[in-house]
């Protein structure tokens, strides 16, 4: 039996596992078959936090479909109010991930989680692209509540160009004002669009506030809740100061036998 807590950032729900003992070893086929909706617990990934001699902790990130993925903004966001709720510090840490080291801070059910520099803005394949920690491409898009995400998310995703790049995420972007955007996300490993993607809408911040126009911080509305992203955009068009800001809850708690 292995035991398990659910958390939730903005609908971007995790499967979160506490082995500071170092004893837990999953297999590709457990993970997917735990993040499982109709066969597991359901969830778009699942996070080991382990201990690390340099940092308050470490988070290890899989996707949905078992594979360990790349940097996680929402999971991320997640672990750090677990290790809270697990006493491993109080208000502020500083923890390691795929991408490197992470600041963080926990304000109540509030997280605040600083990103990795990011670099400019490229043009690949006709898309605005940004590695913010994982690959994202930024699309404008009217309407976006009328469009089917999956479809276009996944023909982007899957077409030529990207599959032979490893795949991609995939935003699109409708503009409320000069300070909010609406950002809907077709996620690869979790393969569907998901409620709320951390690394998506930093990516998508980073292009409202340079092809856009809007100022630090953006405020973006997704379908699971309210994120901010804030940012300085250096000389040589690299971003800095990046910092990631939203809700982060405890759902439950259970066993799953494996």
């Amino acid at each position: 039996m292995l035991k398990f807590f659910k958390y939730q950032g903005t609908g971007n729900d995790f499967v979160m596992i506490d082995d500071r003992d170092g004893l837990v070893n999953l297999s590709e086929e457990q993970v997917a078959f735990i993040c499982s909706r109709r066969f597991g617990v359901g969830s778009d990934g699942l996070i080991i936090l382990r201990n690390d001699e340099e940092y308050d902790f470490k988070m290890v990130y899989y996707n949905a479909d078992g594979r360990e993925g790349s940097m996680c903004g929402n999971g991320g966001r997640c672990t750090v109010k677990f290790a809270s709720d697990l006493g491993i510090f109080e208000k502020s840490t500083t923890f390691i991930a795929v991408d490197g080291p992470h600041d963080a801070e926990v304000i109540g059910d509030t997280i605040k989680l600083k990103m990795s520099d990011t670099g400019k803005m490229s043009e690949r394949n006709g898309d605005h692209f940004y590695d913010t920690g994982s690959p994202h491409v930024v699309i404008y898009q009217e309407q976006l509540d009328e469009l089917d995400v999956k479809k276009v998310g996944a023909e982007i995703r899957y077409n030529e160009y990207w599959t032979q790049a490893g795949g991609t995420n995939v935003n699109f972007v409708e503009l409320l004002s000069p300070d909010e955007i609406k950002v809907r996300t077709y996620e690869r490993g979790v393969e569907d669009e998901t409620y709320s993607c951390g690394t998506g809408v930093t990516a998508c911040a980073l292009d409202a506030g340079t092809l856009k126009g809007l100022k630090s911080p953006v405020k973006i509305q997704t379908k699971g809740g309210q994120l901010s992203v804030s940012f300085t955009q250096k000389d040589d068009e690299t971003f800095t100061d990046l910092w990631l800001e939203g809700p982060a809850k405890s759902v439950f708690k259970g066993e799953i036998a494996l």
